[in-house]
């Protein structure tokens, strides 16, 4: 797992890392500047006319490490250092010595500003080592002017650790470097997976630059990227000796006169998923329409009001080890009334879609149940949930999603690019696989019974909930590398391609 920081995080690792353990600033600066040129290297052509943009902090010290090797290694290499000379204090004017003393010169932006203008758009690289991780609020001059003649230039650009411009932990952005790609470092930074940030970040490569993870732990919150390695790590093996009962009985409880196949979606992904035995639930109005579509789920009809569920249950010889409820329910009082009788049921329980329309009436029961609970929200519903707006919400994820799940006791998935998933603890584990083939009717109730499904197999339920997220992320970035485009995917494409990416993860 890629631990995630904030940009307060980020200044006590490196105070830890100086004042405890007794790597000095200077040694973590060329550390890091040798790393940045190694994965720079792989990347820029030999024939590439570089710049590398320095400004007055750590950011631009480590573009002074990275200009000097660019530089020994033969590259053409034109170095602008903004800020005055007399400005670079620290580190950074450690590095900015040694670079002198290494017979390599630098040109002052102050007083070359037009001939900076002039040759900004003739780069086919530009480095921004301008401002890292301090920027708060608005950029001022010179830098905003630097960013708009990087943003107009042809050149490729490379942001190291956060793109110039950007808050780190996330928020709205004035004037930013849009990046190519950012090479951040160490450890990903909060805004990297909020927006309106990420769009400026391109593609992001973590450059590990030696910090001890003892530093990192010791002051950073639990919050990774969940990552490839850990599903496999934690996947359950699937044992030779079973049958469908060692896998979980799971009823799915959805479906409505106007939405009769988001159960259906639910059920079958449950059962590609893993799931022993599934039911499911729906209005008895359309039980017909239902029960023939996923013929390997059983399926059961309850009381019907206007197409919906009337509001009461048929319990009789039903077994469930896990319940998944709200695809396709409707929002009608029958609607709630089921709902807040079966949060009552001490089985796990996945919350999804309009079941989680009717949260305030139910929240207390939640609160106090045994069993593990999991939501999952789009930026919508949470905003219902939380009474705020969606955009106060989508600034604000980690912070919005963390306060839930611990006030609750609840496993909050909120979903969006960048799933984030966090446990009762606090702890939080990002998504990073999916694309915008899943922006579609019926994405959401794939989700669900695949988290049901992980739910009756995994020991721990973080693990399935993460596992489960990554799985229905990758399976429609499985489908746009095989065949479809972002647009043409069907919730029900998604579920046909759990089988590949299953098999390539057990």
């Amino acid at each position: 797992m890629i631990p995630i920081v904030t940009a307060d995080e980020m200044y006590a690792i490196d105070r830890e890392v100086t004042e405890r353990i007794g790597i000095s600033a200077d040694s973590l600066m060329e550390n890091a500047g040798q790393a940045l040129f190694s994965a720079l290297k792989e990347r820029i052509p030999r024939a590439a006319n570089v710049a590398v943009l320095a400004g007055t902090g750590n950011n631009g010290g480590d573009g002074f490490v990275v200009a000097r090797m660019l530089k020994s290694y033969g590259y053409e290499t034109d170095v602008w250092l903004v800020p005055p000379k007399e400005k670079v204090k620290g580190a950074a004017r450690t590095a900015l010595e040694v670079y002198e003393r290494s017979g390599y010169s630098w040109i002052p932006y102050e007083g070359n500003e037009r001939e900076f203008a002039m040759r900004a758009p003739h780069y086919d690289v530009i480095i921004d080592a301008l401002l890292g991780i301090g920027v708060k609020g608005e950029v001022r001059s010179p830098y905003q002017e630097i960013i708009e003649q990087v943003n107009r230039s042809r050149a490729v650009v490379y942001a190291i650790d956060v793109p110039s411009g950007v808050p780190a932990d996330g928020g709205d952005v004035a004037a930013a470097v849009r990046a190519d790609m950012t090479l951040t470092i160490q450890c990903p930074k909060l805004g990297a997976y909020t927006f309106p940030v990420v769009d400026y970040y391109g593609e992001m490569v973590v450059v590990d630059i030696g910090i001890p993870p003892l530093a990192v732990k010791a002051n950073a919150d639990h919050r990774f990227v969940w990552e490839r390695s850990d599903v496999i790590r934690t996947m359950p093996k699937r044992k030779r000796f079973s049958h469908k009962g060692t896998y979980g009985k799971l009823l799915v409880v959805g479906g409505s006169q106007a939405m009769a196949g988001a159960v259906t979606l639910a059920a079958k992904a449950a059962l590609r998923s893993g799931a022993g035995l599934v039911t499911m639930a729906v209005p008895e109005t359309v039980y017909e329409a239902v029960a023939n579509r996923v013929p390997e789920a059983m399926c059961r009809p309850w009381p019907a009001d206007d197409g919906a569920f009337a509001g009461a249950t048929d319990w009789d010889g039903l077994d469930v080890d896990a319940l998944a409820v709200g695809p396709g329910m409707g929002r009608t009082e029958g609607v709630r009334r089921l709902v807040s009788e079966l949060v009552r049921r001490p089985v796990p329980l996945v919350l999804d879609a309009d079941a989680l329309f009717f949260w305030d009436d139910y929240a207390e029961q939640v609160r106090v149940r045994s069993a593990p609970t999991v939501i999952t929200p789009h930026p919508g519903e949470m905003a219902r949930i939380v009474h705020r707006s969606i955009r106060e919400v989508e600034h604000d994820r980690f912070g919005v999603s963390k306060r839930l799940a611990m006030e609750y006791g609840v496993y909050v998935v909120l979903k969006g690019p960048y799933t984030i998933v966090t446990g009762p603890d606090g702890s939080q584990y990002v998504n990073t696989t999916g694309n915008p083939a899943l922006a579609k009717g019926g994405s959401g109730d794939v989700l669900t019974g695949i988290v049901a499904a992980f739910l009756l197999q995994h020991e721990a339920v973080q693990p399935a909930v993460s596992n489960a997220v990554f799985v229905h992320g990758k399976a429609a970035d499985w489908l746009v590398q095989h065949g479809h485009s972002p647009w043409d995917v069907l919730a029900s494409d998604v579920v046909d391609a759990l089988p590949a990416v299953l098999a390539s993860l057990t």
